[in-house]
């Protein structure tokens, strides 16, 4: 079933929307969210729970690119979720090792003030522009996705030092970015 036909029925309040969701996007919110999570179970009721949040949005919105919707709500649930749980007990330290990364580019943003996650998120975008491919492919898959270095190094054939590096630098100019547009 096409995005479009999905949307049409969470329009219509027709509760097949939710499983042809599932059926095209389970399979990827649920990677998305064992990424982070690193427990199937508590990644399975993000995955549920994302459906839900779906329900609630579409309408009134329409998503452009439904995966990356669905991704954006089940990835923002499993974040909640970790931050929620002690780090020693779940997730490996792997996650909270990469948001601790970003926590000296991003203090001081209020998560519960819309507009300035709002305004956070567009600059980020406008800064990820900026950067040469291999930083910005390098950032999307440790940020967002949730690769651990040694995956970015397996997947792209660069040396895991390099994609440290390249972190690095890519975190310090974000921090330089930030604190020029009056977001630090």
């Amino acid at each position: 079933m096409h995005d479009k036909e999905i949307i049409d029925l969470y329009f219509d309040r027709d509760q097949s929307a939710v499983t042809e969701s599932e059926r095209k996007y389970g399979a990827l919110c649920l990677s998305v969210s064992m990424r982070i999570l690193n427990n199937k179970q508590d990644a399975e009721e993000c995955v549920a729970d994302t459906w839900l949040a779906a329900w609630n949005c579409i309408p009134p919105q329409r998503p452009a690119k439904l995966g990356a919707f669905f991704s954006r709500i089940v990835r923002n649930i499993s974040v909640d979720r970790l931050r929620s749980q002690t780090t020693a007990k779940r997730g490996g330290g792997e996650t909270a090792l990469l948001l601790s990364e970003l926590d000296e580019c991003l203090t001081g943003q209020s998560a519960e003030d819309s507009y300035m996650e709002k305004e956070t998120v567009a600059t980020i975008n406008a800064f990820l522009k900026k950067l040469p491919k291999k930083e910005r492919d390098f950032f999307v898959l440790r940020y967002y996705h949730a690769y651990s270095v040694k995956e970015i190094s397996e997947m792209t054939g660069f040396a895991e030092n390099n994609v440290r590096a390249a972190l690095s630098s890519a975190r310090k100019k974000l921090k330089d970015f930030l604190v020029k547009r009056g977001l630090l």
